[in-house]
């Protein structure tokens, strides 16, 4: 009796391990030719003449400046973002007004606009051609477009949803038990903030925050057209990339090429273990 019932079981396991294997499949080759297949093929490439040449690549006058001006603008437009990204999804989660919804769907705009296309849109803005970009060059003598500042005003608005969809969640789930009992207590709201709220979303902040940092290294479209390709001004490391390239510079663009790669995986493997911590922190609890 008991071999009869164990034969069906067995049969059923292995006919799902089968049927496992034929829906793997093709997702592990397509992610292969995809992903892997150019990794590599960049890896080797920026590779090829040892890692002495590769660094001679990464540190000429011009690719350096490249490199550090993508680094650094990056850095403070997500600072920016981690402040504005945490106060618009509190807004959003928190409070209820006319137009919510709408504001909540133009939150993810910048998803679905080409990046080319927010080039165009903030150059038509602050073009030094334009009224506000005119005031601002001759009477602040703070120019926007063909300068530092544009870069990150392109970042921004293309980087700014990673922020947000990743502490709205939280938010939403947040039990606010503590934050009651610490209003009836007689904690302030900005008390109660920074000592119940803020810390439930230290991870997800941190992990969105990464996310739109990895974004906005690699970051062309925009920028190409905010910025400029003005080396040793505001040329970037992607615009950069694309020089080395139309130069027949393919090993400056293979190293190049390769060290954002390698800063972008490093900080997703980074924001994957944090949000992986979030998950077993959560079911902990």
């Amino acid at each position: 009796m008991e071999s009869k019932l164990e034969l069906p079981v067995l049969r059923r396991s292995s006919k799902g391990h089968g049927q496992g294997w034929l829906l793997r499949l093709p997702g592990i080759l397509y992610l292969t030719l995809m992903i892997v297949v150019p990794l590599l093929v960049i890896i080797q490439d920026g590779l090829r003449e040892g890692i002495a040449e590769l660094i001679h690549q990464i540190t000429l006058p011009i690719a350096r400046h490249a490199i550090l001006l993508t680094l650094w603008t990056s850095a403070l437009m997500t600072i920016i973002n981690a402040v504005m990204g945490l106060m618009t999804a509190f807004v959003l989660v928190r409070f209820e007004f006319p137009g919510k919804r709408v504001l909540n769907a133009i939150v993810d705009l910048p998803l679905a606009i080409p990046t080319l296309v927010t080039g165009v849109m903030l150059v038509m803005l602050y073009g030094p051609q334009e009224t506000l970009g005119n005031f601002l060059a001759n009477q602040i003598g703070f120019e926007v477009i063909f300068a530092p500042p544009g870069i990150v005003i392109s970042l921004l608005f293309i980087s700014f949803p990673f922020v947000v969809r990743n502490i709205q969640p939280v938010l939403q789930e947040l039990d606010r038990t503590q934050e009651l009992a610490a209003s009836t207590l007689g904690a302030g709201s900005w008390k109660t903030f920074w000592k119940i709220v803020f810390p439930a979303l230290i991870l997800p902040l941190t992990s969105g925050s990464l996310m739109s940092f990895s974004r906005a290294i690699g970051e062309f479209g925009a920028v190409v057209i905010v910025a400029g390709n003005i080396p040793l001004k505001t040329q970037t490391a992607a615009v950069y990339t694309l020089g080395a390239v139309e130069s027949e510079n393919r090993l400056g663009a293979s190293a190049v090429s390769l060290l954002l790669t390698s800063i972008a995986f490093l900080i997703l493997i980074t924001a994957n273990a944090i949000q992986k911590y979030r998950g077993r922190k959560n079911a902990a609890d």
